[in-house]
């Protein structure tokens, strides 16, 4: 009995190892995001400096990547505190 359980469930194990290793990519790229926009950042700031781009083209630029790292920290400032809920309601 339970040999055929594990061959019809086998389908839906193969799939959910599927999705939790897309979890797992997706959490990764966006644990590193921060990063990557700090790197834009000073490619954006060099680009000025060297009057590859105008001042308005940097304003423009710059704004979008400050304004997704000001979303990414409140977006982790939220997740922590889903956290903290979810422990201090199981404790």
């Amino acid at each position: 009995m339970f040999l055929i359980d594990d061959i019809l469930l086998s389908p839906a194990h193969g799939l959910m190892w599927i999705f939790k290793e897309i979890h797992k990519v997706a959490r990764e790229d966006m644990d590193n995001e921060p990063e990557s926009i700090s790197q834009q950042l000073r490619n954006l700031y060099m680009q000025l400096e060297a009057s590859a781009i105008s001042e308005q083209q940097f304003d423009t630029q710059e704004k979008v990547l400050l304004d997704r790292l000001d979303e990414i920290e409140g977006d982790s400032e939220i997740d922590e505190t889903l956290e903290e809920t979810t422990v201090h309601g199981k404790g």
